[in-house]
Formats: C-alpha cells, structure tokens, sequence
C-alpha cells in the first residue's frame, strides 16, 4: 500500500501530515454509517468485512462453528439477524422493562427494588461497581460513581453553549417519535421528557467535565461505609449496597465526593417523579437496538448528531454489532487464531522487548533524576507485563451465555446482562483477576493498564499500516513500534506515575524530582494549548497524559529503529504521520476536542517530529520551514529554539505515558 502513495518530500518541510496524506485526502470518503475514515478506522472496516462473511456462512450453514462458544454467538447473530421476527413482534418485547418502570410508587417503593432492577440493568441515580482497589490491586473494592449525562460533557449544559442546545433539540425530538411509536399519547410523552431533562440537568453541575476525569487518580477517595451512607437522607444507601454485593463492605471509593455531597439536593420527595420519568427515557432508549428496525434506526439519531454520521447501519450490519458486542471476546480469540500470525506474535514481542531495553538504558544514564527514583522506576520498567495477540484462555464468563432461541432477542439480551452483573459485584472483596483483556483482540486499538502495570497489543492492530513482516523495520518501528512505545510511556506519564510496580496508587518519587516532573508536564500543556484546528482549539491539560506519551513514544521508537541494520528514518516519520491519517466529520472532531483525552490527528503527526533533532537532518528542514518549531509558534516560555529541542529531547528520554488508550 505504501509504495503505490504519493509522498509529497519537498512538502514533509512545512507540513509531514499532508506531505504523507494530501492525496489520499483528496479521494477519501467516510462510509455514510460512521463518522470517520483512516489509518485506524480503515483496519476496523476490514476486519469487520473479514468477519462479517465468516459469520454470515455460519448463518447460512456453510461453515459450521468450531466451538461451543461460537456456536452460542452464531445462535445470538441469528436473533440480531431476524428482522421479520423483530419487526413483527413490534414494541411487544420492551413493554414490561417499561411497565416495572411506570408502576414505581415513591423513592420508598424504588428502593426497595433497587438491587433487582439494578441487576437487569437499570440506570440509578448513583452508580457502584466493583474494581481493583487502586491502593491494593490484589483485591476487588467497591467504587462509586455518577449516572452519565445525555449531553457528551457537562460543559454542553453552559447557558451560552450552542451545540448543547441543539443537541437536546434532537434528543427531544427523538425521545417524542419513540414515546408515540411505543403507544404514549403525545402530552404523556412531552411531560415525561419535560420532567427527564429537568432530572438530567440537576446531575449536571455536581458532576466532573472530560478534564477533571482526565486526572483519573484523583478518583481515590476512599470513605468508610458508615460516612458513606450519610451522603443520603431519603435512601438508606446501606441497603442498597449490601444487597448488590450481598456483603458489608468496610470502605467505599468515591469517584466524585462533590455529586455525592449534592445527593439530598437530587433525591428527594420532590424529584422523583422527574427521576421516574428519566428512568423511563434511559430504558426506552436503551432498548431500541433490540426491537424493530425502524425502533433502530429512530433510537439512533441522537448518536448520529452528536457523531455525524448520516446514515444507519444497514439493519445486517447493526445485528453482527449487536451480537459481536456481547461476544466480543470470542469473536476477538476465532480472529486472532485464523487471522494472525505466530511469526508476527513472535516480531512483536520482540519489538516490545527492544522498546524496553531502550526505555531501561534512558533510565538508567538518566543524570537528573535522584538514585531512589531512578531504581524505583527501573523496578517498575521490569515488572511491565506484556500480552501481545489474544489472550491465552477465554474468559470463563463467556462459557454461561446460552441463548434460548424461543424468547425474543431482548430477552436474551436481559438474561446476558444478568450473568454480566451477577458476576462483577460477586467479585468484591476477591482476588483480582490480571489475566482478562479490557479489550477483544479483533479491536483496532493498545492500552496501559496502570493497576495491572501490564501493555495489552490485540491482533487487530498488528497490521499495515501500523506492522507487516514485509514492510522495512524503520516503517514498522514509526507505526506499531511508536505505539509500543507510547503504551510504555504510560508507565510514567502524569497519570501512570504516580502508581508503582503493582499498579498501586503510591508516590515513589522524591519531592524534587516529581515538582522537576511536573514542571515538564505542564510544559506539554502549553506547547499543546489553544493550538487551532479546523474544529477548534485544543484544551492542553485535557491531552497531556496522552501527548507526554506520543513524545516518548515516537522518541524511543526512533532510537530502536536506529539501532536495527541500515535504518530508514524517511520510512520511520512518513509511516508515523500516516498511521494518524484521519478523514472526520465536523461532529466528531468538535466532539473529540471537547472529551477525547487524546489530541487531534493531525497535531499528533505533525508537533511530536518537531521535538527530534532526527527530523531535522532527515528532511533538511530550517528556520521558516513550516515544520521548523520556533519560539513563536511554540508556546513554552524559552529563550531560543535549540534549548527548547535540548529540553524536549531529555525530557522523553525519561518520561512519557494509562490506561487511555492509543486511539
């Protein structure tokens, strides 16, 4: 594929990412059923063609699945797949999650039946679940958290926000065709949404924005489960509690003290008919993939809006979605065993294995950080775990779905949810589980895990662009191998280093060291901050933590690629500005810019080659080139351009780094 490009070399000096991607910019066109088209959606609509056709001959008999557990997803798709039984049995199958719904009396009568519709998977106005114990990740804790918004963020609700306005007007608009296609008469279902955005509107100002919760180690707030019920005069939270994890918990971890400090302000006697009709809109949505075709297509629109894509799914397309979904982690282990390769596994793993080495030598001549420090970091560095592919083992959860082909797809989507739930709250308390994937490996995407301290590489992105045994390693190394190294890097960014070797939440660093790190980091912030885009500007304390880890990433990929035989570092930076080609709706990326922790494409391809010296004398670039970085178009306060490199450069030669993922 890379050789049939045109590469536009004189153009690399003022813009890499459109020297790499113009022409293919000029054709692209995004599938009118998705928001986006490129490097990383490209390989996702591939992989779901590929899988599409195996599982559509399993519908039709021509293969026969080679397992049990395939088998029971095959009977799912089938489900999914029957549209004449959907469409005929209409908004029948949906009509009793919404009558357990209509018939609640009081707070009273709801929270005496909390715990079970909380296990068939209800919205609550509080959330608890289960997780490794951020200061002790051998065991379960319990957690608490906030129902989500309908708006993306909760700076959509800002009175001068225009979009959010617009985005409710479609929500309403929505939420009214459902009511009526449900049977509601039209004034019934006007007072229900009336009364359901006036509930979601007082959830919004006591909750997190995207770039508080980009500081997700500020999370750990852990009470005493004697203060935890006293967040709630009108529930016994008590209750509820031990009846969803049928224990007494010692502590509970408060992700946002401040929603739960506001607790008695959103419960009480006079909110629950707003929470009632909230409650009936979230199951009403809810249940719209499950039920007729025109119910799917309807209950989409407002994640189309919000997205900018134009168009449904095909109705085959949305069931294989549908029913992959659920059994993703099987249909994750059928790819990656007749799809990826030992000899790619083996390629890999033996990149990761030199991202590491480098990474340890950095740390290791590092002459600024404290000797405490450096070994501590060095500790961690060799304890990372490393799972390339798939993993060894299915996990066992997925060998108690059965389908009952004589209940309706809703049914069996109820009775998957129950087994779900069930067994999370049924893990407080045990020993925490470090072999299950976050993520299926047929699932275009890499992660961090920094309570695992573990770096996860599915099949699906070991592909071209990012990998290929017959592409040069210098190409390799500036796609798969950058994104290795990004992962690592995890490891120390200014989430990921405040955990250590057994992914607990503990400081190991001295106090000079970690104010010299942080004083590094916010310099990534204003380097990043307000830069214009298309879509608008970039917010650079929500994009730090991913930013801190492109530039180590990109700086330790390129120095194992020098180390191989006969490097090609053209190959290296044109194959890392085109694994971040991207075509997008103006929906999405505004969307991206306001939530996604990660920085637009383009900047990704562009700003992180600026930091390197290698970049320079690879492509002779100079002062006014476009992608000479100068004082003036960097935003960090020093006194010439060549200090600023210098910095940079020793800057991610030690830290650079979550559990965000890579895309």
């Amino acid at each position: 594929m890379a050789a049939k490009e045109q590469i536009n070399e004189q153009l690399i000096k003022d813009d890499l990412y459109m020297a790499v991607n113009g022409e293919w910019l000029k054709t692209a066109k995004i599938p009118a059923d998705k928001a986006t088209t490129g490097g990383f959606q490209d390989l996702a609509d591939h992989i779901e063609k590929t899988l599409m056709h195996d599982f559509g001959e399993m519908l039709d008999g021509t293969v026969q699945p080679e397992d049990q557990y395939l088998n029971e997803f095959i009977k799912y798709y089938r489900l999914a797949s029957d549209f004449e039984k959907r469409n005929a049995d209409g908004f029948t199958p949906a009509k009793k999650f919404m009558e357990r719904v209509e018939n609640l009396k009081d707070w009273n009568d709801w929270e005496n039946k909390a715990v079970a519709l909380t296990m068939k998977g209800y919205e609550a106005p509080f959330q608890l679940y289960v997780a490794s114990d951020m200061k002790n990740t051998d065991r379960y804790a319990l957690y608490a958290s906030v129902p989500s918004l309908i708006l993306p963020d909760k700076t959509y609700y800002a009175d001068d926000n225009e979009n959010g306005k617009a985005l409710i007007a479609v929500f309403s608009s929505m939420v009214m065709k459902l009511f009526k296609m449900a049977g509601y008469d039209e004034a019934t279902a006007q007072a229900h949404l009336e009364r359901a955005l006036a509930f979601d509107r007082s959830l919004a100002p006591h909750e997190k924005d995207s770039t508080e919760r980009a500081d997700y180690p500020k999370m750990y707030n852990p009470y005493s489960f004697e203060d935890f019920k006293k967040f709630s005069s009108y529930l016994n939270l008590g209750k509820y509690t031990k009846g969803l994890i049928k224990n007494t918990p010692d502590q509970v971890i408060v992700e946002e003290p401040k929603y739960y400090e506001a607790l008695d302000e959103i419960v009480n006697p006079d909110t629950f008919e707003n929470f009632k009709s909230w409650l009936l809109v979230n199951t009403l949505t809810g249940v719209t993939s499950y039920l007729t075709d025109d119910f799917r297509v309807t209950g989409g629109e407002f994640s189309r809006s919000i997205s900018g894509s134009k168009e449904a799914m095909k109705p085959q397309k949305a069931a294989y979605y549908l029913a992959g979904n659920r059994f993703d982690q099987v249909v994750g282990l059928y790819y990656a065993h007749k799809y990826f390769s030992p000899d790619a596994k083996a390629d890999v793993e033996h990149m990761v294995h030199q991202m590491v080495d480098v990474y340890k030598h950095r740390l290791e001549n590092n002459d600024w950080l404290s000797e405490s420090t450096r070994k501590q970091a060095i500790v961690k560095l060799d304890a990372l775990g490393i799972n390339v592919g798939y993993p060894d083992e299915l996990d066992p959860l997925y060998k108690k779905f059965k389908v009952n082909e004589q209940l309706s797809l809703l049914d069996n989507a109820q009775s998957f949810s129950e087994i779900v739930l069930a067994d999370h709250y049924s893990r407080w308390g045990k020993q925490v589980d470090r072999t299950r994937w976050q993520i299926p490996a047929h699932m275009v995407n890499a992660y961090y895990d920094p309570q695992f301290n573990v770096i996860v590489f599915p099949a699906a992105i070991l592909q071209a662009p990012f990998y290929d045994l017959h592409q040069s390693a210098s190409a390799n190394y500036g796609g798969i191998g950058a994104v290795i190294a990004h992962e690592i890097s995890h490891a120390f960014d200014n989430n990921g280093a405040q955990f250590d070797e057994k992914g607990n939440l503990h400081n190991w660093w001295t106090e000079a060291d970690l104010k010299h790190f942080q004083g590094l980091a916010q310099d990534m912030i204003n380097e990043f901050d307000g830069l214009e885009t298309e879509a608008g500007k970039v917010n650079g304390k929500l994009v730090v933590s991913e930013n801190i880890a492109d530039a180590g990433g990109l700086s330790c990929a390129l120095e194992a690629a020098k180390g191989e035989a006969q490097p090609d570092l053209k190959a290296f930076f044109i194959n890392w500005a085109r694994i971040w080609r991207m075509k997008a709706s103006m929906e999405r990326m505004k969307l991206l810019l306001n939530i996604d922790v990660h920085a637009p494409h383009v900047l990704r391809a562009n700003v992180q080659p600026k930091n390197l010296d290698d970049f320079y004398t690879t492509f002779d670039v100079h002062e006014g080139d476009g992608m000479y970085l100068t004082l003036g178009n960097s935003r960090i306060e020093l006194r010439d351009y060549g200090k600023f490199r210098n910095l940079f450069y020793f800057y991610v030669k030690i830290f650079s780094i979550l559990k965000k993922r890579i895309e």
